[in-house]
C-alpha cells in the first residue's frame, strides 16, 4: 500500500508540475503587449520598460517560469497586475467564499444523491427506479450555468422564491441567511452530480441486495427494512465515499461557472477578471490552486477506492 500511495503521489507531483508549464506558456503566448494594454496608449518608453521590469516580462521565457515556479516552492503567488498587490491576498477571500458554496453544495448533493440511489435500488425495475435513473442522467446532460439561468428565471424572477444573487451583500450575513442565499447555485451543481453517484449507489446497495450475508440476515428473522438499515447500506456505501471525492474536480468546474452567473465573489469570479484583464499573476495561480485541489482530492478518491475495495488492495499487495 505505501508503494502505491507513492506511485499516487509521485503522479500527482508530475501532473500539477506540467499543469504549471502549460498554463504559464498559454498565458504568455496570447497576442498583444500586457504591458500597453494596463498603462494605455499615452505610456511612454520608459514607464512600459517599468512596467515590465517590475513583472520580470523583459526576461527570458524561460527564465520568467523558473523564477515563477521557485516563487510558488516558496509560497510566493506573485503581485496582480491589475490591482498591484499581492495575488494571495486576492485569492484568500475568494477561496474562502468558493469552499463555502462546496460545503452548501456537498451538503446537500450527497444526502440527496445517496438516498436517490438507495431508494431506486430498493425499487428497481420500478417506476421510481427508472424516474430516478433516466431523470438524473438526463439532468447530468445540461451544463450547470444552463441550470443555474434556468433556476433564477424560475425560483428567483418568476415565483421570487430564492434571492437571484448567491451573496448577501449589504444586507443580513447571518449564517441561515448566507446558506438561503447559496441554495440555487447547491441545487444547479446538485442537478448535474446526482445522477452520477446515485447511479453508483443504486448499483452498491443492489448488488449489496444479492449478497449471501442478506439472505443470511432475512433468513435469521431480520426485516427486509432492518437488514437493508444494519448490513445493505454499510457495506454499499463504502465504495460510494470513494466515488464521492472523485466528483470534487467536476465541482469545482461547476463552481466557476455558477459562481459567474449568481455574481458570487468566488474563485470562479475571480478567475474570469484575470482572464479578461490578462492578468497572469492572477490567472496563474489560480489555476495552479485550482489543480493542487483538483490533484488532492483525486489522489484522495485512489487511495480510498484501494482501501474500501478488497479486489483492488489484493492486487496493489500482491
Amino acid at each position: 500500500m505505501k508503494r502505491f500511495i507513492l506511485q499516487r503521489l509521485g503522479l500527482a507531483v508530475i501532473t500539477v508540475f506540467l499543469v504549471c508549464v502549460i498554463v504559464f506558456f498559454l498565458t504568455h503566448i496570447l497576442p498583444g503587449d500586457v504591458a500597453r494594454q494596463y498603462l494605455g496608449r499615452g505610456a511612454t518608453e520608459d514607464d512600459l520598460r517599468d512596467f515590465r521590469r517590475l513583472f520580470d516580462l523583459d526576461k527570458p521565457l524561460l527564465t520568467q517560469l523558473f523564477s515563477w515556479i521557485n516563487d510558488l516552492i516558496h509560497f510566493d503567488l506573485g503581485q496582480s497586475m491589475q490591482y498591484r498587490g499581492p495575488v494571495s491576498e486576492l485569492l484568500g477571500p475568494a477561496i474562502g467564499y468558493s469552499s463555502k458554496l462546496a460545503a452548501v453544495a456537498f451538503l446537500i448533493i450527497v444526502p440527496l444523491s445517496i438516498a436517490g440511489g438507495v431508494l431506486a435500488a430498493v425499487n428497481r425495475g420500478k417506476k421510481i427506479d427508472r424516474a430516478i435513473t433516466v431523470g438524473g442522467l438526463s439532468a447530468a446532460v445540461i451544463p450547470e450555468f444552463v441550470w443555474a439561468i434556468i433556476l433564477v428565471l424560475l425560483f428567483g424572477v418568476t415565483f421570487e422564491i430564492f434571492p437571484v444573487t448567491a451573496f448577501p451583500g449589504k444586507g443580513d450575513k447571518t449564517v441561515l441567511n448566507q446558506i438561503w442565499h447559496l441554495v440555487l447555485p447547491s441545487i444547479s451543481l446538485l442537478l448535474v452530480l446526482f445522477g452520477y453517484i446515485a447511479r453508483i449507489t443504486r448499483a452498491g446497495v443492489i448488488e449489496a441486495l444479492d449478497s449471501d450475508y442478506m439472505r443470511t440476515a432475512v433468513l435469521k428473522g431480520l426485516t427486509r427494512r432492518k437488514a437493508v438499515i444494519k448490513h445493505v447500506l454499510r457495506n454499499a456505501l463504502l465504495p460510494t465515499i470513494a466515488v464521492i471525492a472523485s466528483q470534487v474536480p467536476y465541482l469545482i468546474g461547476g463552481l466557476i461557472a455558477v459562481e459567474i452567473v449568481f455574481n458570487y465573489p468566488g474563485f470562479g469570479t475571480i478567475l474570469k477578471g484575470a482572464v479578461d484583464a490578462r492578468d497572469y499573476s492572477v490567472l496563474q495561480a489560480g489555476v495552479v490552486v485550482s489543480s493542487l485541489v483538483i490533484v488532492s482530492f483525486q489522489l484522495i478518491a485512489d487511495i480510498l477506492f484501494a482501501v474500501l475495495n478488497p479486489r483492488i488492495r489484493q492486487k496493489i499487495s500482491e
